[in-house]
């Protein structure tokens, strides 16, 4: 597993691809399911993220629902993952400078 370090003091582990969730929600939009559903219920990416950064989060004052709203500010890119147009890597490691730049100021 890789870490990224987006901020001084923050390390977030970067978890492998959640390939199953992905080809879920594809096929759900490709089914025409509103893609916004898919980022702010409890089986979204977002959810999915906080369960392995809290840890990470939690002792620099970002709470679920304030990194669900980064999540969420952040779909376009997940869903160009989602669609194959950016690799998780990419997508992932973004997300993790987004949710630095939004920490509380301490």
């Amino acid at each position: 597993m890789t870490v990224v370090e987006p901020a001084e003091g923050l390390r977030l582990d970067l978890p492998d691809e959640p390939a199953e969730m992905r080809d879920a929600l594809r096929d759900a939009l490709l089914a025409g399911t509103d893609w916004r559903d898919g980022f702010s219920d409890d089986v979204c990416v977002g959810v999915w993220l906080w369960e392995r950064w809290r840890p990470a989060l939690e002792p620099v004052g970002m709470d679920r629902e304030a990194f669900v709203d980064v999540v969420i500010s952040y779909r376009r890119e997940l869903w160009l993952w989602l669609m194959g147009e950016r690799l998780w890597g990419q997508c992932v490691s973004g997300l993790a400078g987004r949710v630095a730049r939004r920490l509380p100021v301490s």
